[in-house]
């Protein structure tokens, strides 16, 4: 498999992902855990059926010290018990802000109230900016057919 476009070698694409790559390091030196940052990454990346995106945060997850209990449990996280309440805040706001034309009114108060109790304001500012940029790199990856299962951890450091 190939991918429809090489976004490595276009001159619009790499110009354009070397500013989102930039976004992300912004982000990677945020106060928001690591953790619960690539548990976003994830879930987002499967909601968004991304094969590139949920290859490279599993993997770049596991490399980081994550459990394969905890990465196999991302996509059914309500009925896991291996999530901090933060997190489980997170995994919420994730899939709202990734699923916003399935419901009528966005993101919900409630999901807000709850990650505003788990998180201090550059927290949730980097929170929302990480479920942004993945929802950008899922659509770029999701367009383009970009293959997935040979990310390697770092790769792209």
């Amino acid at each position: 498999m190939e991918a429809r476009l090489n976004l490595f070698t276009s001159p619009v694409a790499a110009k354009f992902g070397k500013h989102i790559v930039a976004a992300g390091k912004v982000l990677a030196d945020s106060t928001l855990p690591l953790a619960t940052q690539e548990l976003v990454k994830l879930r987002a990346s499967q909601i968004n059926g991304c094969g590139f995106c949920t290859d490279m945060h599993a993997k770049d997850a596991a490399h980081a010290g994550e459990t394969s209990t905890r990465l196999n449990l991302v996509a059914a996280w309500r009925e896991a018990t291996v999530f901090t309440d933060a997190e489980r805040a997170a995994l919420e706001l994730t899939e709202q802000g990734t699923r916003i034309a399935d419901a009528a009114g966005g993101v919900t108060e409630d999901a807000w109230a709850n990650a505003a109790k788990h998180f201090d304001e550059e927290q949730l500012a980097a929170l929302v900016s990480t479920i942004a940029l993945i929802n950008t790199f899922n659509r770029l990856n999701v367009i383009v057919q970009q293959p997935a299962g040979d990310y390697r951890p770092g790769q792209f450091a």
